[in-house]
């Protein structure tokens, strides 16, 4: 997993939490990088999992809604760092309908060894879109975020479900109806 994931996790949590939260993660993680992250390198999936659980161990909360809230997290200093991406599109589905073609097309060309969830295709209309996520690592919550977080960008809402094709969260259905 790109550094870039692991220095965004952490300043998110730092905002919410505080740096003493960032702390005693990294410490109680027992991770191999020691919890020194550089943006261009890479890193273990495993040491996010472990920086995720502690963080929900030390504030109480469950790991899913923490992953979620990162992906509201994640859409804003992606929108920040690359603007270009984004400004290409005039509505959330729109963006949306394109993760395949575009973006993913442009996050590989920023960092080749990334590893990407899929996003099929089942339908599209003008306000709704229906999609499988597939991933092996299951972090469907985040993309829930970063979903919601794109309506938000585009001052839309909508209601998004998801339905758990596979158990283990590596295969979502998403059904995303925009309102308004």
């Amino acid at each position: 997993m790109k550094g870039i994931v692991f220095t965004e996790f952490l300043e998110m949590v730092e905002s919410e939490f505080g740096l003493e939260t960032v702390d005693n993660i990294i410490e109680k993680s027992d991770l191999p990088s020691q919890g020194i992250y550089t943006s261009v390198a890479t890193y273990e999936f495993n040491e996010m999992v472990a920086l995720i659980t502690q963080l929900s161990e030390e504030v109480d909360l469950p790991a899913g809604d923490l992953i979620y809230a990162f992906g509201l997290y994640l859409f804003s200093s992606l929108k920040n760092a690359h603007p270009e991406v984004i400004q290409s599109y005039r509505s959330p589905i729109g963006l949306l309908y394109s993760i395949e073609d575009h973006i993913h097309v442009h996050v590989k060309k920023l960092y080749p060894e990334a590893e990407l969830p899929t996003f099929k295709i089942l339908e599209k209309t003008d306000n709704s879109i229906s999609m499988i996520y597939s991933s092996s690592r299951g972090l469907y919550r985040l993309a829930h975020g970063l979903i919601e977080k794109a309506f938000e960008h585009f001052n839309g809402k909508a209601d998004i479900s998801y339905e758990l094709l596979k158990e283990d969260g590596t295969e979502v259905k998403f059904d995303v109806v925009q309102h308004g």
